[in-house]
């Protein structure tokens, strides 16, 4: 063993040299590939995925080198990983599977860091894609972690990917109400409101005739970002109007009530809108 360690000193050395420099050199290359990715606004996602890839692949063939330096069989190190990684896929392919969902996600970008998603069961917008999972935040400030292959095996519904959204409003009416008047109200409210867009036009009709009200419905477009202030400040602009003008709200019968405890209430005169 003296022999043969005097013999290998000198690589050994040499070796390990060239390993610490190596590690150096592959933290200057992630910096540089990082400010240059940057540069030219490629997506948080990407950039995480190209520069740990990078890094990774330089440490791998520096760790070879220097171990083909030092005298250690590199073809037999090699085969030993393939086969050490075979296992490990089969072991662990769930993991294997979020990334390759996560790099479906970083290229295709179905969705992207500040959109507001759904899917998986669970809602929220978008805080940060990772290589095995994304990061939702919810808008009363919950983090849901979700693993990239349940978004990308599920549908996804990106509610911030176009600029327009429709707003629904649904309201019932009693048969006696003046629908002329109701529709004049709503076309008054959505011209008076400039988040309101004129084009596409407002729809406004009848939805339904049921046997104890009249539906209808209100479908106006606005910009993504205006969706819910829009839709709160119409809906008490429109109970506010309808009070003022003496338009009623007819009273639906048949409906099953419970209390607190589960107990049956007999309410059939409730007013539901």
């Amino acid at each position: 063993m003296a022999d043969n360690l005097s013999e290998k000193g000198p690589n050994i050395i040499y070796g390990v040299l060239i390993f610490v420099v190596g590690i150096y050199i592959c933290k200057w290359v992630k910096r540089i590939v990082t400010k240059s990715l940057l540069k030219y606004n490629v997506g948080k996602g990407i950039t995480n995925f190209i520069v740990y890839g990078i890094y990774i692949s330089m440490l791998s063939i520096i760790a070879l080198t220097c171990l083909d330096i030092i005298g250690i069989q590199t073809k037999s190190v090699v085969a030993v990983l393939g086969a050490a990684g075979f296992s490990v896929g089969l072991a662990f392919k769930e993991i294997l599977s979020n990334l390759g969902s996560g790099m479906i996600i970083l290229f295709f970008k179905p969705f992207k860091i500040g959109d507001y998603i759904q899917g998986s069961g669970v809602e929220g917008s978008v805080s940060d894609i990772q290589i095995f999972s994304t990061v939702l935040k919810t808008p009363d400030n919950k983090t849901i972690i979700v693993p990239n292959f349940q978004l990308t095996s599920n549908n996804i519904v990106n509610f911030t990917h176009q600029e327009k959204r429709r707003v629904d409003f649904s309201y019932n009416i009693s048969y006696d109400s003046d629908i002329d008047l109701v529709k004049r109200i709503l076309q008054d409210i959505f011209l008076e409101d400039k988040r309101i867009l004129q084009d596409p036009k407002p729809i406004i009709g009848i939805n339904s005739i049921g046997n104890n009200a009249i539906q209808m419905v209100a479908r106006p477009w606005v910009s993504t970002e205006d969706y819910w202030d829009v839709y709160f400040d119409v809906m008490e602009k429109v109970k506010k109007k309808f009070d003022d003008n003496c338009i009623k709200i007819p009273n639906l019968t048949g409906v099953v009530f419970y209390d607190n405890n589960s107990n049956f209430v007999d309410n059939k005169n409730s007013r539901l809108n």
